[in-house]
């Protein structure tokens, strides 16, 4: 039983020794912490500040870009109007010169139709009684029949 005592004297003895040497850990490793600490606070209000800014720029460029979104909606708009109405203006030009050319074409056949019925047609009409009086005159001065010696090709086709 001594011995136990003596053991458990002993193994008190180291854990006091023990529990010494955490407890000058604990405070070298506190007054590193408490060096550190003022230096962390300044860091957390930098960050603090920095994130609060960060936020406030983010609203305004977002405010800012909803209103760019908003300008340009508009603008599209507009063009959008715009272009429907060129367009519009465009296919009625475009009827409007079809009207024209249709118009330009039909009064273009109808000054060919009356210079054929005016012009040319008298003329192949004259042109076809030139050629029966000069038939009619050839065939007067010739006399009679032609004879055979005389047949052209075309006229050896009829005999």
């Amino acid at each position: 039983m001594t011995a136990a005592v003596v053991v458990s004297a002993v193994a008190i003895v180291l854990q006091l020794l023990i529990l010494f040497a955490l407890y000058r850990v604990a405070k070298s490793i506190g007054a590193q912490v408490n060096t550190l600490v003022p230096k962390l606070e300044t860091l957390v209000e930098t960050t603090q500040k920095t994130v609060e800014q960060s936020r406030q720029q983010v609203a305004e460029i977002s405010a800012k870009t909803n209103a760019v979104l908003d300008q340009t909606k508009v603008q599209l708009a507009r063009v959008n109007d715009v272009m429907a109405d060129a367009t519009t203006r465009a296919k009625i030009q475009l009827d409007r010169v079809e009207l024209i050319l249709d118009d330009t074409i039909g009064r273009v056949h109808e000054t060919v139709m009356l210079l054929q019925n005016g012009v040319l047609r008298p003329l192949r009409e004259v042109n076809g009684m030139a050629a029966g009086v000069r038939a009619a005159v050839s065939t007067f001065l010739r006399g009679g029949r032609p004879t055979v010696a005389q047949a052209t090709h075309d006229d050896e086709l009829f005999i």
